[in-house]
């Protein structure tokens, strides 16, 4: 009951956001009990929390695997807009941009509200995302793939601010395409200006 309790919230908290997020509806999609929530949760923040620091570990982990896998760099952003679009669709599995799908940005909205460990969880995804891609740079350059000359700190905070917008940029398109283009104009980019095998 407790997976099922927090696979609901976290689609409920992705579409209304923690203030409008209820142990009501998330009894009612159940089919259950708000008693039974707070019995496994104690109190909508404790739930919440749980939630959002499961999803940031989630998704982090499912990103250390890519940034330090023996991928090309460019194969490693491919795969980071892949996990995008896998989490994208489980939202909008029709394509078309109707609900949110990044809890991380839509927590940040609410950062004052989420409690500490929640908060924290989201300020700890930046840094962690950030040396994941600095290692993959540094990965890269040993492998011959880039320049020893490459802005490793610019190159990590422009891919950090890419995945910490991804939200809104498809909010904006209606659909997934613009992050997708995004994504490949950036590695496009990093390998004209930086990337060895190309100049070879």
């Amino acid at each position: 009951m407790k997976d099922e309790i927090k696979s609901i919230s976290l689609e409920l908290l992705l579409r209304h956001g923690f203030q409008g997020f209820r142990f009501r509806d998330v009894a009612e999609m159940l089919n259950t009990t708000r008693a039974n929530i707070h019995h496994h949760y104690g109190n909508k923040l404790n739930l919440c929390e749980e939630v959002i620091v499961d999803y940031v570990a989630e998704t982090l982990a499912n990103w250390e695997t890519n940034w330090r896998s023996g991928k090309s760099f460019a194969d490693k952003i491919e795969a980071m807009m892949e996990s995008n679009r896998q989490r994208y669709l489980r939202c909008n599995p029709t394509g078309k941009t109707a609900n949110p799908w990044s809890l991380i940005g839509r927590m940040r909205l609410e950062g004052d509200v989420i409690g500490p460990r929640a908060s924290a969880a989201l300020a700890d995804f930046g840094v962690r995302l950030d040396n994941l891609i600095k290692a993959g740079i540094d990965q890269a350059i040993a492998a011959g793939e880039l320049s020893k000359e490459i802005p490793r700190d610019d190159i990590a905070l422009q891919l950090v601010a890419i995945a910490n917008s991804a939200g809104p940029i498809t909010q904006d398109g209606g659909n997934f395409d613009r992050l997708q283009q995004l994504y490949r104009s950036f590695n496009r980019i990093v390998h004209h200006a930086y990337g060895t095998r190309l100049k070879s």
